[in-house]
């Protein structure tokens, strides 16, 4: 006994007091590979000898800490706003302190440093709303329907909160697609909502086929209250992009089974493959007519992390909802209150990517300089990745359409997969791990993201060293 009587005790919070949805989350992307390639840098840099002399971080589409080169408009504004004395340097265009200038009066007291509206500085939000009516030719977007978000995760949860309700055979069914990018499974796990897996078709370049979606709903309401579709294009992780009228299968698909439709958008500006196109789904929506613009619930997600700006460290994003119910509008406006606002430089980085440099400014040579440059090394990229897995036995690789990820099919060998068994991992877990211990290439197994039985795979993407060889496994 101790001097106060209480002795020994367990922890309140331990394994098994902890809530249990935190248990069941499983986030591929940073999982015990990465944190595996982490300790090998640190015993590189302690001078320990591997086979290799750096770690290839080819399992996050970190675009920077790859190399790409930020964009210098962007990078200017946002100096200018961090530190406004600099509005008085010769060294800055004019149409940059401009830009900062307007949205630094946007903001508290003229600084990033103080909060906004929970929703987002209406300045911003305007000019969102402006980017969204110019890319769909002129259908119109309110500005009080844009919410601002820590990157579009931030808003993917949100919305997924919202959703989420009743129990047993009432509880919330989210469709999400196998393969997926795990934070949409992170997030149903977290909600104790229940996951309705669909299947792309990998025969097919990853294709969606809608009587995959019926065969996955119909299936579905025998256990739980299917109420969400999530669709993600330009995919993660598989590089599709879907074509016009597989977008208006899955708005019918959606109108038809009483869904609400969430789009995540965030690589709209990755498409590499000749004959494909971008098609944001609220375009199409209201393409299709009153009889789908009318009903169809839709929120649509965007952010400053990917496409030709890679910001992801800025965690800018905005949410844009189709036919809410305005009551439901209020619960998501306190629900994002709880978290005060969005980051502020992540909300002024947005602005400039929805209003970047006019044609009679003085950045935007440069500008579009840029922009075309980090596009076009994208694109040589994907072709690249693929010619070069191809010629790897034991590897297939679809053509990447667009995003920033490919994910090829692993024909492992018998002695490979009876010894990922005796360790207790998934093969292609087995694999990406023995791919790092040997050579230093650090990849997300195909497990992490979900597959049909029997098949196996990694993602990969565009950043990685497109010349570095992967292992063949015997």
């Amino acid at each position: 006994m101790t001097e106060n009587g209480l002795g020994h005790r367990e922890r309140v919070l331990n394994v098994d007091t902890m809530n249990p949805n935190v248990k069941r989350i499983e986030y591929a992307v940073r999982g015990p590979i990465v944190q595996r390639a982490v300790q090998i840098e640190k015993e590189l840099k302690e001078g320990v000898k591997k086979p290799f002399t750096e770690v290839i971080k080819a399992n996050i589409g970190d675009a920077h800490a790859m190399g790409q080169k930020p964009i210098t408009f962007f990078r200017q504004v946002i100096a200018l706003c961090v530190y406004p004395d600099l509005l008085e340097d010769d060294k800055f265009p004019e149409d940059a302190k401009n830009r900062a200038w307007r949205i630094l009066q946007a903001c508290g007291g003229g600084s990033l440093g103080a909060y906004s509206a929970s929703s987002g500085i209406e300045v911003i939000r305007q000019d969102v709303a402006k980017y969204i009516e110019k890319r769909d030719s002129g259908i119109p977007s309110n500005p009080d329907d844009i919410y601002l978000s820590t990157g579009a995760s931030d808003a993917i949860v949100t919305m997924l909160k919202l959703l989420t309700s009743g129990e047993g055979k009432t509880r919330t069914g989210v469709m999400i697609s196998i393969p997926q990018y795990p934070l949409y499974s992170a997030a149903l796990a977290e909600l104790a909502a229940v996951q309705i897996s669909y299947y792309l078709d990998e025969d097919k370049c990853w294709s969606l086929d809608v009587s995959e979606l019926r065969r996955a709903v119909k299936a579905a309401r025998e256990h739980c209250n299917p109420r969400a579709l999530c669709i993600i294009n330009p995919g993660n992780p598989t590089g599709q992009v879907q074509n016009r009228q597989c977008i208006e299968d899955v708005i019918r698909f959606a109108a038809e089974e009483h869904l609400f439709l969430m789009a995540d958008e965030v690589y709209q500006d990755n498409v590499y493959m000749e004959g494909c196109q971008f098609h944001s789904f609220k375009k199409v929506l209201f393409e299709m007519g009153s009889e789908y613009s009318s009903v169809v619930e839709l929120a649509s997600f965007h952010s400053t992390s990917k496409c030709y700006m890679g910001e992801c460290g800025f965690r800018g994003g905005y949410m844009e909802v189709i036919n809410m119910d305005p009551e439901v509008k209020l619960q998501l406006t306190k629900l994002v209150s709880v978290q005060l606002c969005p980051s502020i430089t992540g909300q002024a980085l947005l602005d400039l990517v929805v209003n970047p440099p006019q044609p009679d400014e003085p950045s935007y040579a440069t500008f579009i300089k840029e922009r075309t440059a980090n596009l076009h090394i994208l694109s040589e990229k994907a072709k690249m990745t693929e010619q070069v897995l191809n010629t790897i036995p034991g590897i297939h690789c679809n053509p990447v359409q667009g995003a920033m990820y490919t994910f090829p099919r692993l024909t492992l060998p018998e002695k490979a997969i009876n010894a990922a068994k005796e360790q207790e991992q998934a093969p292609d877990m087995f694999y990406c791990m023995k791919l790092l211990e040997e050579m230093g290439i650090c990849l997300v197994p195909g497990s992490g993201f979900g597959q049909r039985d029997g098949t196996y795979h990694f993602r990969c993407s565009l950043f990685q060293k497109p010349t570095h060889p992967l292992q063949k496994m015997d």
